[in-house]
């Protein structure tokens, strides 16, 4: 897209950050009912990204068991985040991209780095480049310096501070914003060594990360404390907000985690105070600025010529208008006796029969 204007703005006011893109990877490791918690988790802030404005082909979501379907769920295709069922995150249009038992440590770090068959459609793909900012977020159980998935493998630190080197490296991404929720969670970001990368967790190390609201209709645990808190923070939050990094900071202090949220920024370039939530919540658009005057008038000939040959210029066919189509009638379809009609009807015959002459005329119906 290019914008066309004569004013004198630097576009340093426009793009502070760099990037011109956004993607999210957001990944629930954890399988079975009693972790209905981490499903939530991961679908809220899914909804919140959503809402922000990065669309569902920037979003990688990864989800280790299909909570919406269980057989457990009373209210199928559902997932609420709210005690009394206020708030369904799962809403009407999820787009998951890897799910049950896809999702492996193998597959996340493919993800990430971009090694994946060629036959990954493009769906299953971060398409990122230098130019964009990535939010990653992980949820499930975790110890000091790892976090397994789906209670049979596990990724520890190291091997993901070498992940985010290796997207470093082949230009991925211009700033990264990490995120867990799990216990212990600060353990999981301290070997990173890569440059442009911040990262915020639910617990320091030795400490759990705790769940939030019971719910007996369901039966588990909704969410944890600190996605729960930071859900409610990012739903105040707008695509014209300018609330930053040192407000997100501050979302569940121990009073109300009851474990301690970390953070690292020392690897990270600019200071919080000045990046936007929505620099990695939301999502920008590509532009160009130009001071270049540009007739966008010029005269439209019917015919282009090509050597000999003639080339109609096309058009397109007047649609026909939507109020229209919505007022349309259905068409009358053809009536045809419903089933069992026929059989009833002879039934009551045979009855009406039997009753009126007896069993001995009933060589005159065949």
């Amino acid at each position: 897209m290019r914008i066309f204007t004569f004013c004198t703005i630097e576009t340093g006011q426009f793009f502070s950050s760099g990037h011109t893109n956004n993607w999210a990877v957001l990944v629930c490791t954890s399988r079975f009912w009693f972790n209905y918690r981490h499903v939530a988790n991961t679908l809220s802030v899914y909804r919140s990204v959503k809402r922000l404005g990065i669309p569902d082909s920037h979003i990688v979501l990864m989800l280790a068991d299909d909570m919406a379907c269980n057989y457990r769920n009373p209210k199928p295709a559902t997932v609420f985040s709210h005690k009394n069922m206020e708030l369904n995150v799962y809403g009407d249009d999820v787009e998951v991209d890897y799910r049950g038992y896809e999702v492996t440590v193998e597959n996340f770090l493919r993800v990430l780095t971009g090694r994946l068959p060629p036959s990954t459609p493009r769906s299953k793909r971060l398409l990122s480049d230098d130019r964009s900012n990535i939010l990653i977020y992980l949820t499930g159980h975790g110890g000091n310096g790892f976090l397994k998935f789906q209670d049979s493998e596990e990724i520890s630190n190291m091997e993901l501070a070498d992940a985010f080197e290796q997207m470093w490296q082949k230009r991925r991404y211009n700033e990264l914003l990490f995120i867990i929720d799990t216990c212990q969670g600060a353990s999981m970001y301290e070997r990173f060594y890569s440059p442009n990368l911040m990262a915020l967790a639910s617990s320091q190390v030795g400490e759990d990360s705790l769940s939030h609201q019971p719910d007996l209709a369901i039966g588990v645990h909704l969410m944890d404390k600190y996605t729960f808190y930071l859900l409610e923070f990012l739903e105040e939050v707008h695509p014209a907000s300018q609330a930053n990094m040192n407000d997100l900071f501050k979302v569940c202090p121990q009073s109300q985690c009851v474990s301690t949220p970390g953070h690292r920024t020392d690897l990270f370039q600019r200071n919080p105070g000045s990046v936007l939530i929505t620099d990695f919540f939301g999502s920008v658009r590509k532009v160009e600025i130009t001071k270049d005057t540009i007739n966008l008038t010029s005269s439209l000939k019917p015919l282009i010529q090509s050597g000999d040959m003639q080339i109609e210029s096309l058009t397109y066919v007047d649609q026909l208008p939507v109020a229209e189509i919505i007022h349309q009638k259905p068409k009358q379809k053809d009536w045809h006796p419903p089933d069992g009609f026929i059989l009833g009807l002879w039934t009551l015959i045979l009855l009406v029969f039997f009753q009126t002459y007896g069993i001995k005329h009933l060589k005159h119906i065949f």
